[in-house]
């Protein structure tokens, strides 16, 4: 069976609408939308040399695998990420009980390919699919990467699979969108 895929002007058009027409619920940086960039807290407002936020000990501490549940890693990874930290963002990372969980990978994919480690980064992001075809975050990343590589059409698979899996009103799918009209990759 073969589908044919919405040309870059139709998914433009759709985007713009979708976005002009959204709830404010799904406004870009809504709190509701967990596929938006993360909030900074004092793990890179006040720690230093991937030293992670304490919250019990209210102080910077070298992360241990003991020391954090993987909640509390993920989410330190992902502002370091998001912080240009990429390498302690792979040290907390590696510190995670499960390195299967989808978005444990999703952030290994994400630091890995920011750094600079393209290949291995997209390793990353088909292994958090492998795990949750339905993870759309790992999708968008994807998406992104692709548009960086120049696979524009690739891109938009991705594209078409988040809105298909009910996220057209997220962080994730504008973010792509925005990336496929030539602004700012994530």
């Amino acid at each position: 069976m073969s589908y044919a895929l919405p040309s870059l002007r139709t998914l433009t058009l759709a985007g713009c609408l979708a976005f002009t027409f959204s709830a404010p619920a799904f406004a870009v940086g809504d709190e509701s939308d967990e596929t938006k960039p993360p909030p900074k807290t004092e793990t890179t407002t006040r720690c230093a040399n991937g030293k992670v936020w304490d919250k019990n000990k209210k102080q910077c501490v070298v992360p241990k695998k003991s020391s954090f549940n993987d909640d509390d890693l993920y989410n330190a990874a992902r502002e370091f990420a998001y912080a240009g930290q990429y390498d302690n963002a792979l040290t907390v990372l590696h510190l995670a009980s499960n390195q299967n969980d989808p978005r444990i990978l999703n952030y290994l994919g994400y630091a890995n390919r920011k750094a600079g480690r393209m290949e291995l980064g997209m390793s990353y992001y088909r292994k958090a699919l492998q795990a949750d075809e339905n993870y759309i975050l790992a999708r968008s990343y994807m998406g992104q990467a692709l548009v960086e590589q120049g696979d524009v059409q690739g891109a938009r698979v991705q594209l078409v699979e988040i809105r298909d899996r009910g996220g057209d009103q997220t962080w994730a799918y504008r973010s792509l969108l925005q990336a496929l009209n030539g602004y700012r990759t994530y």
